[in-house]
């Protein structure tokens, strides 16, 4: 037969404070979950945008700080790419935030409007192609259908057939359409609409001043290679220009002195952009955006702080109960000391009321925020959604946080001296 571990039965025995210890350490993990949540929420949803672009290299202006907060630059930057062979296509992307007038209660709420070539196809978002040939049409635009209620029931309008008309910046404009990306920390909603519709709802904006660039490179292109050579960073010294520009195009030598056409035509082409555009990948374009959430405002160290908060709470809180314990128990452990029990048996079972502690408190809060995610995704559209590695970190948090609670309370069985006890 097993014996029921000592740890196990003292908890058990006053099971109006284990439920008060359990109740404790779930809100503290429910504080962590939560925290942690929001801040992943919101990172996902600053780069939901840049994940669904279909591009591999990205051009900005050095100076623009994130996607609500671009700065525009010559567009001419962007045809000056198409000067290198491994470039299939560019497209151009406007950006800037503008009020959107409710058409039910008339108030007005600020909305992210992305200008876009229609024939460019760089949105891989539901809703976007089959529509993308209406914004064609002047004033026509697509509605973002996860954006914020307060933006008004256009969705829902929309489905039924109705007309749905408002304003954007003051201009008369038509939903022609609905696409799904989702609000974010950034903006509450999403429009997109032509380039040539974008600068009619901006009339300040001048032709030809564009906030990010899009290149497609051909298929089994070198990315790594043609972000070297758009930025023009020198060969390595066992690499010439020439070996790079071969090795871009996989071409042999032989190959390329065959080609005349190719030799009269590139031989003066400019090795690199020039330095007023910042060239990204993909990931270098997500981590521009992550980047400046987390360092470049406020909310980047609330949550981490309010993980922390969450931390030390719970620890307040086992420590009391374990210590309380401990102290209720302190003649029993005398006793068992006096036995011939060494320190290291009583240390393991303060140490086995923490962990056990930690487990029992841990799943009911996994549990609950699993329930609470889901309420905030469907009231705030932010891609908030329990994931395994975060349910792991946490769970390791609420551990370590019954065991620091636990070394610090243990302290006082080491001090119990049978002699003094009795």
């Amino acid at each position: 037969m097993v014996a029921i571990p000592l740890a196990w039965l003292q908890l058990m025995r006053e099971k109006t404070r284990l439920l008060v210890a359990l109740a404790g350490i779930g809100f503290a993990v429910i504080l962590m979950f939560m925290q942690l949540g929001f801040q992943d929420a919101l990172f996902e949803s600053a780069i939901n945008l840049h994940k669904n672009l279909q591009g591999d290299i990205f051009l900005i202006n050095p100076q623009s700080t994130a996607l609500i907060a671009m700065q525009s630059f010559s567009q001419r930057r962007l045809f000056q790419s198409l000067s290198y062979p491994e470039v299939e296509s560019v497209s151009s992307i406007y950006l800037d935030l503008a009020l959107w007038r409710n058409p039910e209660t008339r108030g007005t709420r600020s909305i992210l409007i992305l200008g876009i070539q229609p024939d460019g196809g760089i949105f891989n978002l539901p809703g976007i192609q089959e529509n993308i040939k209406k914004i064609q049409i002047p004033d026509v635009v697509l509605f973002d259908e996860n954006s914020r209620a307060e933006f008004g029931p256009i969705p829902q309008q929309f489905r039924q057939g109705k007309l749905v008309q408002t304003e954007v910046f003051g201009r008369r404009v038509t939903v022609g359409g609905l696409f799904k990306l989702g609000a974010s920390f950034g903006a509450d909603g999403n429009v997109i609409t032509s380039d040539l519709n974008f600068r009619r709802i901006f009339t300040s904006r001048q032709s030809g001043l564009i906030d990010v660039g899009v290149i497609k490179l051909k298929p089994g292109s070198n990315i790594n290679g043609a972000l070297a050579e758009f930025r023009g960073d020198p060969p390595t010294p066992k690499e010439s220009q020439f070996d790079r520009l071969l090795k871009s195009l996989n071409l042999s030598k032989k190959q390329l002195w065959t080609c005349q056409d190719f030799l009269s035509s590139n031989r003066d082409r400019p090795y690199g952009l020039p330095k007023d555009i910042c060239v990204l990948s993909k990931d270098e374009f997500m981590e521009f955006e992550r980047s400046y959430w987390a360092n470049g405002t406020a909310i980047g160290f609330i949550f981490p702080f309010g993980t922390a908060m969450g931390f030390i709470v719970g620890t307040v809180i086992v420590y009391q109960i374990l210590y309380t314990d401990v102290m209720d128990h302190l003649t029993e452990y005398a006793t068992l000391k006096a036995m011939g029990y060494t320190n290291l048996y009583l240390l393991s079972v303060v140490f086995q009321e923490a962990f056990i502690l930690s487990i029992l408190g841990y799943f009911p809060a996994l549990l609950l925020c699993i329930g609470l995610y889901d309420l905030t995704n469907k009231a705030t559209f932010l891609p908030i959604f329990m994931t395994t590695e975060r349910a792991l970190v946490v769970l390791l948090l609420s551990i370590f946080m019954c065991v620091i609670s636990g070394a610090i309370a243990v302290r006082k069985v080491q001090a119990a001296d049978p002699a003094d006890i009795f």
